[in-house]
């Protein structure tokens, strides 16, 4: 989905609002991430933008493990790119340019950051279909929706459309101003 396609998605003209000071204070990525991340983890950051929690991602793991930061604007990885550049982080980090219709990542992951996104995609049956069938059986999935896009009744939909396709609900962090949830798959 490009973004005139999708009004929803943030443009990479105001990628510096996604990642600035007010945003990590608010947002704390370590505090955010850290229950989530181990060393040698793959770890998919769905929709990194300009790379506000892939670093910290990179951070966490390390130097073991692997962050697949994807996003569908070319000039988000951009940023992404620019920062990483010439650094240790360079080496963990893969970018990832997603498909108009799907993330398109096939390698098996154990862990998914899907910050500020799900609601932009028009399909998030297919997008829990897909990321069910890369995560890693004891994998789980953060996802978190800004209340201001995000109404309770919309993110109770999503979770019950998850619960359909095999997950189950692992946890409700609080999160400031947001609704969140870690799902797992289903035990069989």
């Amino acid at each position: 989905m490009t973004k005139t396609e999708n009004p929803r998605v943030c443009p990479v003209e105001k990628a510096g609002g996604l990642d600035n000071s007010i945003r990590r204070f608010l947002q704390n990525p370590e505090k955010i991430l850290k229950p989530h991340i181990n060393q040698g983890m793959t770890v998919l950051d769905m929709g990194c933008g300009p790379g506000f929690f892939t670093i910290e991602i990179a951070k966490l793991l390390n130097g073991s493990g692997k962050v697949i930061a994807a996003d569908l604007q070319a000039g988000m990885l951009e940023i992404v790119r620019q920062k990483i550049r010439k650094t240790e982080l360079e080496q963990i980090v893969e970018l990832y340019k997603c498909q108009d219709q799907s993330v398109g990542v096939t390698e098996k992951v154990d862990f998914v950051l899907a910050f500020y996104v799900v609601h932009e995609v028009p399909n998030q049956d297919n997008l829990l279909r897909e990321l069910k069938s890369i995560l890693n059986p004891d994998g789980r999935i953060l996802i978190v929706e800004p209340n201001f896009h995000v109404t309770g009744k919309e993110f109770k939909t999503m979770l019950e459309k998850a619960e359909k396709i095999g997950f189950e609900i692992a946890d409700r962090p609080k999160s400031f101003l947001n609704r969140a949830v870690v799902l797992t798959l289903k035990r069989v």
